[in-house]
């Protein structure tokens, strides 16, 4: 999903980072592209998002946007916090897998994508349709 939404971004014009621990994600954002992430005028960094040194090498205190987009919904909750706490990005989005967190999180002011009620919606939708 981020490398999804940070491809998008960039053609749109925004400036964009992209910070990951594994290096090899990088492959990710040059796929079917006609030059590189970076020659596109994006922005990637190695590193952990708990860590503040690596949020901070990214360029989070230029952000106007933060994506919490990890496999991990703690990792998500906790970065995302950061960004939206200590660092007063106006618009934090989090993914949140469990639906009950985030009905929790957004009443905090974290904008909260979850593909699992997104999931049940949607099947609830279709099972129970005349």
């Amino acid at each position: 999903m981020g490398s999804a939404v940070a491809k998008q971004a960039l053609e749109a014009g925004h400036d964009v980072s992209v910070l990951d621990s594994d290096p090899l994600s990088h492959e990710r954002l040059d796929r079917d592209q006609s030059t590189t992430w970076e020659d596109s005028g994006g922005r990637f960094t190695v590193g952990t998002a708990l860590e503040v040194d690596g949020l901070i090498e990214a360029g989070i205190e230029q952000a106007d946007v933060f994506i919490a987009a990890t496999r991990g919904d703690n990792t998500n909750l906790v970065i995302a916090q950061i960004a939206q706490r200590r660092f007063n990005v106006g618009r934090v989005v989090v993914r949140v897998a469990d639906p009950g967190r985030a009905a929790w999180y957004a009443e905090q002011g974290l904008h909260t994508i979850c593909p699992t009620q997104d999931a049940i919606d949607q099947a609830t939708r279709i099972a129970l349709a005349a």
